[in-house]
C-alpha cells in the first residue's frame, strides 16, 4: 500500500485555515437547546389578561369541544380527543404572551402603567403555578422612536411588579426591520439587568418577523440571519406575523393567510436562518375564530386544524393562538400529528438501533430526524415513553436523545 505523500506542513496549513472556521461554526450553530418548545403562544390583550386566563381559556375550549364534538371527532385520526379534553382541563396554555401592541392599542400612559403592573403580578403568579404555562411574557410596542420610551417603561413596570424575571419569561420585539434593532435590544437587556439588579443574561426576547425588510434587506442580504447571531444568546424565537407581513407585501386582505406563498417564503427563510442555532421558529395566527352560525363554526374548526397540521408538516412546531376555541384544534392536530409520526418513525428507529436492514436503509441524519420528532411528541404530551417502547423496545428517552445528539448508543450489537 502506498504511503501518504502529503507533508506534515500541508496538514498544518489546512489546520490553520480550517480550525478557526470549525470553531466559528460550532459557536454560531450549537444545535437545539435543551428546553421544551411550546406548541403554541397564546396572545391576550393586556386589558383582558389575568391570573385566571389560562384556566378560563381551557374552560371555554372544553365548552366548544362538548358542543361540537362530532366536528372534532371527524378530524381525530389517532383516537386523541379524550386525551385532548383532559389536557384542556389541566394545562391548556403552554406559553402566554400579554399583549401591549396591536391587541392593546394606544392608551393614556396612566392606563398602560396600571396594565403593566397588573401584567407583572399576573406573570409572577402563573409562572409559579405548576399547572400554569411553562413560558410567559409580554409583547411591547417595539423599538421605533415613536414607541421606544413607552415600550421600555412598560417592560420595566412589568419586571418591577413581578419582583424580577418570572420563570420562563420572554418579551416579544415586534416589527423587526433592521439588524441594528437587535443590537439595541441586547443593550437594553444588559442595562435593565444592571438597573434592576437582575441576574446577567436573565432577560431573553423573541423577534416578530412581520416586515419584508427582516427577510430581504436593502442590500439584498437576509437580515434575519445576522439578527440571530447578534442576539448574544438572548434570542429564543422568531415569530411570523401573518397579517402585517402579508399587507406589507401588498396582498389583498381576502387572501392573507398562513398558507399564502409570501408566508411560505418568509417562513422558509426564517427556518433556514434559524436551523441549528437553537432559535425556535413560530408560525403565525389565523383571525378566523370558531364563532357564529353552526356552519361558520364548522368551517373555522376544520380550517384551523388543517392549518396547524400544515405547519407541523412543514417543520413549524409552534404557532399563535388568538381565541380559546383555537386550543381544541391546536392540541388535537398536534396530538394527531405526533402519534402518526410515532407509528411511522418507531420501527425505523428500532431497525437503526438494531443495525438491521429493511425496505428503508436510514442514515445517521435520518435517524436523528426520526428521534427528534418522537422526542417532540413526548414533550408535547402526545404519548408517553411506554407508548414509544411498545413500538421500539430499545428507543427509551436516553437512546432517543443520544440519536439526536449523534452520540454513540450501546445497542449490544457488535
Amino acid at each position: 500500500m502506498t504511503e501518504p505523500r502529503l507533508p506534515t506542513a500541508v496538514h498544518d496549513r489546512l489546520a490553520q485555515l480550517l480550525d478557526p472556521v470549525d470553531s466559528r461554526l460550532a459557536s454560531q450553530y450549537p444545535g437545539n437547546r435543551d428546553e421544551i418548545q411550546p406548541v403554541h403562544t397564546v396572545y391576550v390583550s393586556a386589558a383582558d389578561a389575568g391570573v385566571d386566563t389560562p384556566r378560563s381559556w381551557g374552560e371555554q375550549a372544553i365548552e366548544l369541544l362538548d358542543a361540537h364534538v362530532d366536528v372534532f371527532a371527524d378530524l381525530d385520526t389517532e383516537n386523541a380527543l379524550d386525551d385532548v379534553r383532559v389536557l384542556l382541563g389541566r394545562t391548556p396554555v403552554q406559553d402566554l404572551r400579554i399583549d401591549f401592541e396591536d391587541g392593546y392599542g394606544r392608551r393614556e400612559d396612566q392606563e398602560e402603567d396600571a396594565a403593566a403592573r397588573n401584567a407583572g403580578r399576573t406573570l409572577a403568579a402563573i409562572s409559579a403555578d405548576p399547572y400554569g404555562p411553562s413560558w410567559c411574557g409580554i409583547r411591547f410596542k417595539g423599538m421605533p422612536a415613536s414607541e421606544r420610551r413607552r415600550s421600555i417603561r412598560t417592560l420595566e413596570l412589568v419586571l418591577d411588579a413581578a419582583g424580577g424575571v418570572p420563570a420562563g419569561f420572554v418579551f416579544t420585539v415586534p416589527k423587526l426591520r433592521a439588524v441594528e434593532q437587535v443590537t439595541a435590544t441586547v443593550l437594553l437587556c444588559e442595562e435593565l439587568e444592571k438597573a434592576h439588579g437582575l441576574a446577567t443574561g436573565s432577560l431573553r426576547f423573541e423577534l416578530q418577523i412581520e416586515s419584508p425588510q427582516a427577510v430581504i434587506a436593502a442590500d439584498g442580504t437576509v437580515a434575519v440571519a445576522p439578527a440571530i447571531h447578534r442576539s448574544e444568546g438572548r434570542l429564543t424565537g422568531l415569530h411570523y406575523g401573518t397579517y402585517d407581513y402579508s399587507a406589507a407585501c401588498g396582498i389583498a386582505s381576502r387572501f392573507q393567510s398562513l398558507e399564502h406563498p409570501v408566508a411560505d417564503h418568509a417562513k422558509a427563510v426564517m427556518l433556514a436562518a434559524a436551523a441549528q442555532t437553537g432559535v425556535w421558529v413560530c408560525d403565525g395566527s389565523t383571525q378566523i375564530a370558531p364563532v357564529g352560525t353552526p356552519e361558520m363554526i364548522h368551517d373555522a374548526i376544520t380550517r384551523h386544524h388543517r392549518l396547524v397540521m400544515r405547519s407541523l408538516e412543514r417543520g413549524y412546531y409552534q404557532g399563535w393562538d388568538m381565541h380559546p376555541g383555537h386550543l381544541v384544534t391546536r392540541w388535537l392536530a398536534t396530538t394527531n400529528f405526533y402519534r402518526g409520526a410515532l407509528t411511522a418513525a418507531a420501527p425505523r428507529i428500532q431497525a437503526y438501533l438494531d443495525r438491521q436492514g429493511g425496505s428503508v436503509m436510514d442514515e445517521p441524519a435520518t435517524a436523528q430526524a426520526l428521534a427528534a420528532v418522537v422526542l417532540r411528541g413526548l414533550d408535547a404530551g402526545a404519548f408517553a415513553e411506554a407508548g414509544v417502547l411498545a413500538l421500539a423496545p430499545s428507543a427509551d428517552t436516553a437512546s432517543l436523545r443520544s440519536l439526536v445528539g449523534r452520540t454513540t448508543v450501546n445497542t449490544g450489537v457488535n
